[in-house]
């Protein structure tokens, strides 16, 4: 394909393949320099046949250059047409959680549907029903994403329920997808180390919608939160459509939640009709993960009716308040709530369903945000009957020094460090009427501890020992 095929300019040069990571690239291919400048002229010599830099970048280089305002987005948008393809319809969620369980059930409505659909993000690449493909983000880096999206389109799916994260969306690695409907769920603390402050880590999200959404796109929005009037605002003066959810939403409100041996009922004012739903998931927090899924599907097929006929038959997205065993008449129960906020949901969540301890297993990520530490220890020494602070993924910091932090805010927290040994403790502990949630890293196959990761799985630790 040419240059001038896939950027503004006017070159006519042949450009065999692209890429952003130097040590990827051959002869012909389009490099995208987004990070580090020191990196092109490695990539000079493996036969890069452009660059992609900023507009501050004035070296001379003995290939063409292209000097962008947003060389991410630029980069992005040469991928797209580079790999020229995406599935008819595509839906992306954003928020500080639930985009996961909210791409799967996506995924799982549009598949009883009959249609053919995937989802992609932290499980992985999932078509249909197929077992995830893992990938290493939530949001791939956009060649992969490009790729994929081909990939798609080729097979036939003409659906797609996409993660987008604030990393992904703030270094445009979804820049060249376009998106029919786009999801937010909540804002709360999570990744300060990145963004700093809230306003540019809200700003980083807000790219979904006045980026990536299409002229006249459908915009799901949380009506619960304190930045929907933000949200409200921003779609309006970029004329997309909005349907809201929540027990102040209009299109999908939540009127009434009652706790089920299994699940919980949710009677809802849906599109205007009063219905009532059995849904097998526990807590609050799914409620409005459903809900949005629900808009979210009826947006993209224009058939809201149809879609909520499988409200009951949908299955939570692994490692997502997943039930995974008992003990001793003891539910356990793995989730993936690693920030103050998720923490906090998924106790709230498991509550009612206690009839006698509550107890939790959570440590936290290292090389992150350490200012959620204290308060992830104030929230489960407060509403847990017994806490268990150990390791996450410590990555390259000291996991002694993050229990420490965690343990000065939860006066009544056991420290164990090895995540193995206190799963087993916990589970040892258990009586007739407990719930254990064990916390943090849900799917994760694996624990980052010194650069290195080891395998390493809550499910199979839990395994292990019931």
């Amino acid at each position: 394909m040419k240059l001038n095929q896939i950027t503004d300019c006017d070159l006519d040069i042949e450009i065999t393949g692209l890429s952003a990571d130097s040590r990827e690239i051959k002869s012909g291919y389009l490099f995208g320099s987004l990070n580090d400048d020191k990196f092109i002229a490695s990539a000079i010599e493996k036969g890069a046949a452009t660059v992609i830099t900023p507009l501050t970048y004035k070296e001379e280089l003995p290939v063409p250059v292209i000097h962008a305002d947003n060389p991410n987005l630029t980069f992005a948008q040469a991928a797209a047409k580079f790999y020229g393809g995406q599935p008819a319809h595509v839906a992306a969620i954003t928020g500080t959680n639930g985009k996961t369980s909210i791409a799967d059930f996506i995924r799982q409505f549009l598949t009883m549907m009959g249609e053919k659909a995937a989802s992609m993000g932290t499980l992985g690449f999932i078509k249909g029903n197929e077992a995830p493909v893992p990938s290493p983000n939530t949001t791939p880096n956009a060649v992969t994403v490009q790729k994929e999206l081909k990939a798609l389109a080729d097979d036939g799916y003409d659906y797609l329920a996409l993660e987008a994260s604030s990393h992904g969306l703030h270094q445009y690695r979804i820049g060249g997808v376009k998106v029919d409907v786009a999801g937010f769920t909540n804002l709360t603390q999570d990744h300060m180390d990145y963004h700093k402050t809230f306003e540019n880590y809200l700003a980083a999200k807000m790219i979904l919608f006045t980026h990536n959404l299409v002229d006249n796109g459908t915009a799901v929005l949380n009506a619960d939160i304190d930045v929907f009037p933000q949200l409200e605002a921003c779609c309006r003066t970029h004329g997309k459509k909005i349907i809201t959810y929540g027990r102040n939403g209009k299109e999908l409100r939540l009127l009434n939640s009652q706790p089920l041996p299994h699940g919980q009922r949710l009677d809802l004012d849906y599109f205007g009709k009063r219905t009532t739903i059995d849904i097998p998931l526990a807590g609050g927090f799914q409620a409005m993960n459903v809900l949005c899924a629900l808009g979210m599907a009826a947006a993209l097929t224009g058939q809201p009716f149809d879609v909520i006929k499988y409200a009951d038959k949908i299955r939570g997205a692994k490692g997502r308040l997943e039930f995974v065993g008992s003990h001793n008449g003891a539910a356990i129960y793995i989730d993936y709530a690693h920030t103050p906020d998720a923490l906090e949901n998924v106790i709230k969540a498991l509550r009612p369903h206690t009839h006698n301890r509550l107890a939790v297993v959570f440590g936290c990520g290292g090389d992150r945000d350490a200012t959620k530490r204290p308060i992830m220890g104030k929230i489960a020494s407060d509403l847990a009957d017994i806490v268990l602070i150990t390791d996450d993924n410590p990555r390259t910091e000291n996991a002694e020094d993050i229990r420490k932090q965690i343990m000065a805010a939860c006066p009544k927290g056991k420290n164990i460090g090895n995540r193995a040994e206190a799963i087993k403790t916990a589970i040892a502990d258990l009586q007739s009427g407990d719930v254990l949630i064990i916390a943090g890293k849900g799917h994760e196959t694996g624990q980052y501890i010194n650069g290195k990761i080891y395998p390493f799985s809550d499910h199979e630790e839990v395994a292990r020992n019931i």
